[in-house]
């Protein structure tokens, strides 16, 4: 059982100021920045080529490989890479292989026109989707290798601070990618998307410099771990042959995890916890995947969405989230997912508001705002709870599961928030005003616009998820102080 001792403020702040949660940040950053090509970057770049809202939803689904990702952790966890395993440690090797693979990529997409090559163009983001989900499963393993297994402070800690580099490289890739493209745009270059996707391209670059300046440590415990397991099941095979061999390697690779996850729970509240970890946050990424496109058919510009929803916003997710990890380690994190959850749905609600109003730059500020600390005390929520929950003998897998999981909720799911507009749109809402009803002596709204009802959509999404956590959370296998 994991205990997390309530701390004063000075004691909880003080262990942000360790050497290895700069390292957390960064790699945080490194995960988080290839979201911003693919979301985004991508969004804006197809909207302003003209093409749908039902497009630009569909070509989310490269999102999903997230949720898929803990197919191939084992492998990531065994397999080595040619000469960058030896140069520069197992973690760090499959990080920058993943890294040239991303920098590749953006290269081809400069080359590309999306409205001649839509196929190619997806294609080359699925590629940038897979490189980048494969790199979370040996950043997050890098991040928990970071710290010890009898330093709870600091892994609580460690998930606010790998929260706040997710969102750093998230929103300031997303300010660099919206500001670039504006200039270039302004300046008469007509593929200024093209040109943008290569000033990306050297942020990579530089994140892998910074890549050189997290220790890795050199640990064969978990190499000897792996050959015991497939020893152990090879002998419960009765021979020892190529057959056997490699039956034992999957069991144990894949089969260990799963089984470890079940047993650790008990059945029903492992599905319970799958079932809460898969719906957490789907109403934020409804709302999330058409964002962008919202903020643009509303009339704000590029450098709108830049300043209000990536700079304001990032600044509001790293004082939010440090928040909600003081709140995570002292309260514990089933309340502060509670909290969470209840304010994604009342900043959802915001957004309806911002539709059926006239364009206000003030509560476009708001809303984003108050969204993005709704997000900030959910992430950093629920990747502290699945960090509490996983097994240290098979961290990366049993990470890597979890996090594709809830990941399969947001992507899968959310890629059809594009039709679900344009379903409401066609079906007899056609205008961006509002009217009212009259019911005897009072009035009730009746909107008329898609997106104010898509955003009610998104409250609701968020209901199913919490009532699943009630059902569990005094069942939960995690302890909080």
């Amino acid at each position: 059982m994991i205990e997390i001792k309530k701390q004063t403020l000075s004691e909880t702040f003080s262990v942000y100021f360790d050497i290895r949660m700069l390292r957390i940040l960064l790699l945080g950053a490194i995960s988080g920045f290839p979201w911003v090509l693919i979301g985004s970057s991508l969004s804006l770049w197809l909207k302003e080529e003209g093409l749908s809202r039902s497009t630009i939803g569909w070509a989310g689904l490269i999102f999903a490989v997230y949720a898929f990702n803990y197919l191939w952790a084992p492998l990531i966890d065994r397999l080595q890479i040619p000469y960058l395993t030896k140069k520069l440690g197992h973690r760090r090797g499959w990080i920058v292989l993943m890294q040239i693979t991303i920098l590749v990529s953006l290269v081809v997409w400069s080359l590309i026109n999306p409205t001649e090559n839509l196929a190619l163009l997806i294609t080359v983001g699925l590629i940038i989707a897979i490189a980048s989900a494969t790199q979370d499963i040996t950043v997050d393993a890098l991040r928990i290798e970071q710290i010890g297994e009898d330093e709870s402070k600091s892994m609580a800690a460690g998930a606010a601070m790998a929260v706040v580099g997710w969102w750093s490289g998230y929103k300031l890739g997303g300010v660099i990618a919206l500001f670039t493209a504006q200039y270039f745009e302004n300046i008469g270059i007509i593929n200024y998307w093209q040109m943008t996707f290569l000033i990306l391209g050297i942020v990579v670059i530089l994140m892998n410099i910074g890549l050189m300046f997290v220790h890795e440590q050199t640990s064969t415990d978990r190499e000897l771990k792996q050959k015991e397991t497939d020893e152990l099941i090879r002998n419960k095979l009765g021979s020892k042959n190529i057959f056997s061999t490699i039956t034992a390697w999957i069991s144990g690779t894949l089969g260990g995890p799963i089984i470890s996850f079940f047993r650790k729970n008990g059945f029903s509240i492992a599905v319970g916890i799958l079932a809460f970890v898969f719906l957490f946050k789907i109403g934020e990424a409804f709302l999330g995947r058409m964002s962008v496109v919202f903020y643009k058919e509303m009339g704000f510009s590029k450098g709108d969405i830049a300043i209000y929803s990536k700079t304001l916003g990032w600044i509001t997710t790293v004082i939010f989230t440090l928040l909600g990890g003081l709140l995570a380690i002292r309260s514990g994190t089933i309340k502060t997912m509670f909290v969470a959850g209840i304010l994604m749905a009342a900043t959802n609600l915001l957004f309806s508001v911002l539709a059926i109003s006239e364009k206000s730059e003030l509560l476009f500020a708001f809303a984003v705002i108050a969204d993005d600390i709704a997000a900030a005390f959910a992430t950093v929520a629920f990747v502290a709870f699945i960090s509490l929950l996983v097994d240290r003998t098979y961290t990366a897998t049993q990470y890597a599961l979890l996090a594709s999981i809830g990941t399969a909720g947001r992507t899968i799911m959310a890629s059809s928030s594009g039709a679900l507009v344009d379903s409401l749109e066609n079906g007899a809402i056609i205008s961006l005003k509002y009217k009212f009803i009259n019911l005897g002596s009072f009035s009730i709204p009746s909107f008329e616009n898609p997106w104010a009802i898509f955003f009610i959509i998104t409250t609701i999404m968020v209901i199913p998820s919490l009532i699943c956590l009630w059902f569990i959370k005094n069942k939960l296998k995690i302890g909080e102080k």
